[in-house]
């Protein structure tokens, strides 16, 4: 019963969770950028290179049924995809530390200024003359 104890304690750590949440949004967050590069920008740089669809890009070594096909258009397009997810990562990675930035220059409110210890002193002095 000790394995399954120390697994449930492993598993709940702040850290294991932290990450696993992350990997879940980064699925999420891929699935999004996936979207951008397939349906938004691959278009537009095929109309620039003159309607070339990446993925039908191949070239056929050898004849007949032995032949190797060199997918380099869909290698291209990766290529692309991964480039466009690591820069929209770095983005939004530099606004988070922006952001963690500025809560880190906001100084704190100070606290209120209480008497200070000469004042303290004046008004117990005063309180016993007054006695």
């Amino acid at each position: 019963m000790g394995f399954f104890k120390e697994f449930k304690e492993f598993a709940m750590k702040g850290n294991v969770m932290d990450m696993a949440i992350g990997v879940i949004i980064g699925g999420a967050f891929g699935k999004i950028v996936s979207s951008l590069v397939d349906d938004v920008l691959m278009p537009a740089i095929g109309m620039v290179t003159g309607n070339v669809d990446f993925t039908n890009l191949v070239c056929k070594i050898g004849e007949g049924e032995t032949a190797a096909v060199l997918k380099y258009g869909t290698f291209i397009q990766n290529i692309v995809d991964f480039l466009i997810v690591a820069f929209c990562i770095f983005l939004m990675l530099k606004g988070i530390n922006k952001l963690n930035r500025k809560k880190e220059e906001e100084p704190a409110p100070e606290a209120p200024a209480g008497p200070t210890q000469e004042e303290l002193l004046a008004e117990i002095r005063d309180l016993l003359k007054n006695k």
